[in-house]
C-alpha cells in the first residue's frame, strides 16, 4: 500500500503535465513587464505627483547647473504657480429623441479613449513656475549669477525677475547669522 501512495503523486503529475505546464507559462506571462522600460502601474500614462515631477526638475536643474563654469555647489528651489496636466482624448456621443429640427429631449455621454497601452494624450499642458532660487558657490560673481539666471530662464520660462541666485554659505560661517 505504501508503495502505491508514493507513485500516485508522480502518475497525476505525468497526466497533468500539459496543464501544469500551461498553468506556469501564463503565470509567467502575467508577471512579463510589457515593454522596456515598462512602469510598475497599470496605467502607463499617469501623471506624476506635482511634487515629483518638480523634484525632478530640480535635480536635472542642478546637474546641469554644476556643469556651468564657476557655479560649484548648487542647490535648486522651484515654486509652483500651477501643476502640469494631461488632457485625455475623449469620444462624445449625442442622442436625442424627436424630430432633428427640434428634438424632445437629448443626451450627451463622453467616454474616454484607451488602448492596450493606456489612456490617449491628446495635450499634454506643463507646469507653470512660480519662482526659483538657486544656492551655488559661485553666486557671489556677477557672471556667474548671470549665466545661471540666463540658464534658469530658458528652462522654466521665468523673467530675471523671479529667479533669485544667490552664494553658498561658508564652512567657517555655517552657524552664524550675517
Amino acid at each position: 500500500m505504501d508503495e502505491r501512495k508514493r507513485t500516485k503523486p508522480l502518475e497525476v503529475l505525468s497526466r497533468y503535465k500539459f496543464v501544469l505546464l500551461a498553468a506556469a507559462l501564463g503565470a509567467a506571462l502575467l508577471l512579463w513587464p510589457t515593454g522596456p522600460g515598462a512602469p510598475e502601474a497599470a496605467d502607463s500614462r499617469a501623471p506624476d505627483s506635482g511634487a515629483g515631477a518638480v523634484r525632478e526638475m530640480e535635480e536635472a536643474m542642478e546637474a546641469i547647473l554644476a556643469e556651468i563654469s564657476g557655479v560649484g555647489r548648487v542647490d535648486v528651489m522651484l515654486t509652483l504657480h500651477s501643476g502640469g496636466e494631461l488632457v485625455l482624448a475623449e469620444d462624445a456621443a449625442l442622442r436625442y429623441s424627436g424630430s432633428a429640427q427640434s428634438p424632445d429631449s437629448y443626451e450627451r455621454s463622453t467616454d474616454t479613449v484607451t488602448t492596450a497601452g493606456g489612456v490617449v494624450v491628446r495635450q499634454e499642458i506643463c507646469p507653470q513656475y512660480r519662482g526659483a532660487l538657486v544656492v551655488c558657490d559661485g553666486g557671489n560673481s556677477d557672471r556667474v549669477r548671470l549665466a545661471v539666471i540666463d540658464a534658469v530662464g530658458a528652462l522654466t520660462g521665468l523673467g530675471s525677475d523671479r529667479i533669485a541666485v544667490v552664494k553658498w554659505r561658508d564652512g567657517a560661517n555655517a552657524g552664524t547669522a550675517n
